[in-house]
């Protein structure tokens, strides 16, 4: 499965959005700050790091493979 950090960014904030914002009662502006924010400190308690791999260096993207329409 191929998975780009942008794409692993919009999962975690779709996360944050089902765990705490959508289920949320927020009395005011600073709690709503407050809850994700424990949320997140919560979460990375238990944090795993990722291994990145790469299997196909044929895919690769270097500077001379990017187009440009000049």
């Amino acid at each position: 499965m191929i998975v780009s950090w942008p794409n692993q960014v919009e999962l975690w904030f779709a996360k944050i959005e089902r765990d705490v914002i959508a289920r949320g009662v927020f009395t005011s502006v600073p709690d709503l700050k407050r809850k994700p924010m424990r949320y997140i400190r919560k979460y990375n308690e238990q944090a795993k790091s990722v291994q990145w791999k790469y299997f196909d260096p044929t895919r690769r993207i270097t500077p001379y493979s990017i187009i440009t329409d000049n």
